[in-house]
């Protein structure tokens, strides 16, 4: 029995997550999941109908995208998993979908306004659109440099990866993460809903208002708080 078997259990029933709440179409979007205790992590191979994908087609890697387990070819994105496993500690799983209103956003080049308190349950801030990747870039080690682009946006920004766990890559789509990797399906799943909350406002009044900051910070302090009241 494989050490890696209940890694890769999660890693599946992660991505099977993805599919069935929509957020990807045939075979595009991937889920990650990390094992910190052996510097590996687990990863959907690349090109795989969800419908035939099994929890052993489940490919393991290192944080250097060297193999460990696995005879499938891994992810295209690979190599974005891998840089912010290593360069983000406190990342157990990461999701990448092209769900439609989440793309919409990052093809428009625009950060997700707060808007309501569906968005400050979760997060204090904007959902950041990183910009688009330069061409040199583009033309270089591209999967590497997109988990930079990421990285570096959050840096540029001054935010902190534990506090806001998605990003949108401009003309690209988005990223999301969490303590595990169900945790960052979850995370994608509320950033789909918050960018299509959004849109629909501003369809219905392009000037519509950011939430104001009291209500910002009730929503988030009474689930993230010390003094955190919501749930059981």
């Amino acid at each position: 029995m494989s050490v890696y078997q209940e890694l890769k259990r999660e890693c599946y029933e992660a991505n099977m997550e993805l599919n069935a709440l929509g957020l990807v179409i045939y075979t595009f979007g991937n889920v990650s999941a990390v094992d910190r205790s052996r510097g590996t992590f687990a990863i959907k191979p690349s090109g795989v109908p969800y419908e035939l994908l099994t929890p052993e087609d489940i490919v393991i890697l290192d944080f250097d995208n060297n193999i460990v387990e696995g005879t499938m070819r891994p992810s295209s994105d690979t190599k974005t998993h891998a840089w912010l496993y290593k360069n983000w500690e406190d990342i157990g799983g990461i999701a990448h979908t092209h769900a439609t209103y989440s793309v919409a956003w990052a093809q428009a080049q625009k950060d997700i306004p707060i808007m309501g308190t569906t968005h400050a349950d979760h997060l204090t801030e904007d959902i950041p659109c990183a910009p688009p990747m330069r061409d040199d870039l583009i033309e270089g080690n591209y999967e590497h440099n997109t988990g930079i682009q990421i990285t570096d946006c959050f840096e540029q920004r001054s935010l902190d990866y534990r506090e806001v766990p998605m990003v949108l890559l401009g003309n690209h789509g988005p990223f999301a993460w969490g303590k595990n990797a169900a945790k960052a399906v979850y995370h994608s799943r509320v950033l789909e809903e918050i960018a299509r909350m959004a849109q629909l406002t501003l369809q219905i009044n392009p000037a519509a208002p950011r939430l104001k900051e009291t209500l910002i910070r009730k929503h988030y302090n009474r689930k993230h708080g010390k003094n955190a009241y919501y749930g059981q």
